[in-house]
């Protein structure tokens, strides 16, 4: 770690206390032929994990592996990244800028888009809400500037961040926010969702992703049951205690995609579930996770109904950012409208949005959306031209989704199964998470 400038009025005490918790960082490409080495060892407090995923997911790195283990105060963990094309990392700023974001999770980190105004939608999903949502707001001389949107099991999540399209200014009017929030709040609700359509102004104070997650969780998606095709690739995820160790070990199995460990680890962290050991290995397209956990008091999962609710919740976290459709990038000139036009023509043509992503750089709109037919089908390409013969050929393209880059032949580790007894004692898992954060020779 660099030196640090000390201010003035820290005594030698306060100063110590700042070492012992400012994580260590070591990025290492010379030990691992595949993959980058990022290797954090700090004080252990709730949370520390997740912000230390957060950095790396935020980059869009895969994380390959990983090794996490805590031991009373301290916390220990090895991240085996890759670029999205299975890369090593090279890029002296990228490298420096993971080091320096990694050491200052100390001091907690958030998602602030200053100068915008946050809108939180949670509701009943139907083809065209996105339309009619966007529609509202250009009405109301608001202009998007960023959003994300999510679906899952009939429900949908929306941040959307926006400003005054006249003035550029967030908008602060309390009969301007109350017009928005009415004509919002009647939207969402259509016919029949009186009851759980919610819609609020928000600070963003939280991470983007992270409060979707949340969002979806107090709108309690992970109990209902999907109403369009569901996915055939479904999450495998089992829960068992370990009496002798007061541990509930907590494994899942499905495909692997970028994100994968954030979403998992996200809604572990905000169901105040503490990770004390973990190991996460991916083999093909598929990603095994296995975590030692306990609840923030101590004790480990203590009923059927609470072991079945984690289950529920790890299901819907990876089925939240399940890329479903067909994948349409928008890349034009921005205008006040621009997403109410796009989205009507999606409407029109019976595409049902599953995930949106909108951004704006300087004039430039980039936005990235995921479309099935009506009944959560493949869309036909017939269809999808049509479409893009009305936004413009060269304005709306198709991209195959991004594939995830795996090496031919990883097979360094057996994989461990789920839905089984629990394959390694703790007393073997430890032993090989610190043999693989470098800190004992061998762990057989």
């Amino acid at each position: 770690m660099k030196d640090m400038e000390w201010p003035a009025c820290l005594d030698e005490y306060e100063k110590l206390v700042i070492r012992m918790n400012t994580p260590r960082v070591v990025i290492d490409n010379a030990v691992c032929p595949t993959a980058t080495l990022v290797k954090v060892d700090s004080a252990r407090r709730h949370g520390i994990l997740l912000e230390a995923v957060q950095v790396l997911t935020d980059l869009n790195l895969l994380i390959k592996k990983a090794y996490i283990s805590s031991d009373g105060r301290f916390f220990m963990d090895v991240f085996h990244v890759t670029d999205l094309n299975g890369n090593k990392l090279t890029d002296e700023s990228v490298i420096s800028y993971i080091e320096q974001s990694l050491e200052t999770i100390h001091y907690g980190r958030s998602n602030s888009f200053n100068g915008l105004t946050a809108l939180e939608l949670t509701g009943t999903d139907r083809v065209g809400l996105l339309s009619e949502v966007f529609a509202v707001l250009a009405d109301l001389q608001c202009s998007v500037v960023e959003a994300k949107v999510w679906t899952h099991n009939g429900r949908i999540a929306s941040l959307i961040y926006v400003k005054d399209c006249n003035s550029g200014s967030p908008i602060e009017d309390s009969q301007q926010i109350d017009r928005i929030e009415a004509r919002l709040r009647n939207v969402l609700k259509g016919d029949n969702d009186i009851r759980s359509a919610k819609m609020t102004v928000s600070m963003a104070v939280t991470h983007t992703e992270r409060r979707l997650h949340q969002m979806m969780f107090a709108d309690r998606d992970y109990e209902r049951m999907p109403v369009l095709r569901q996915s055939t690739d479904y999450p495998v995820v089992t829960v068992q205690n370990w009496a002798d160790r007061s541990y509930s070990v907590v494994n899942v199995q499905c495909k692997d995609r970028t994100k994968l460990l954030f979403d998992v680890v996200c809604t572990l962290t905000d169901m105040e579930y503490v990770v004390f050991h973990a190991t996460i290995n991916t083999a093909g397209e598929r990603a095994y996770l296995e975590f030692y956990i306990r609840h923030i008091d101590g004790t480990p999962i203590s009923s059927e109904p609470e072991r079945q609710r984690v289950i529920q919740c790890l299901e819907a976290a990876v089925g939240r950012r399940a890329s479903e459709g067909v994948r349409l990038e928008l890349c034009m000139e921005d205008r006040q409208g621009l997403l109410a036009d796009v989205t009507r023509t999606f409407r029109e043509n019976g595409l049902n949005v599953t995930r949106a992503e909108i951004s704006t750089e300087r004039d430039e709109a980039l936005n990235i959306f995921y479309v099935t037919d009506e009944m959560g089908n493949p869309a036909d390409p017939k269809i999808i031209e049509a479409v893009r013969q009305k936004i413009g050929l060269s304005n709306l393209k198709v991209k195959e989704l991004p594939m995830i880059y795996h090496q031919k032949g990883e097979s360094e580790e057996q994989t461990v199964g789920v839905g089984g007894a629990v394959l390694l004692s703790l007393g073997s898992l430890v032993r090989r998470n610190l043999y693989n954060l470098g800190l004992i020779r061998s762990y057989s």
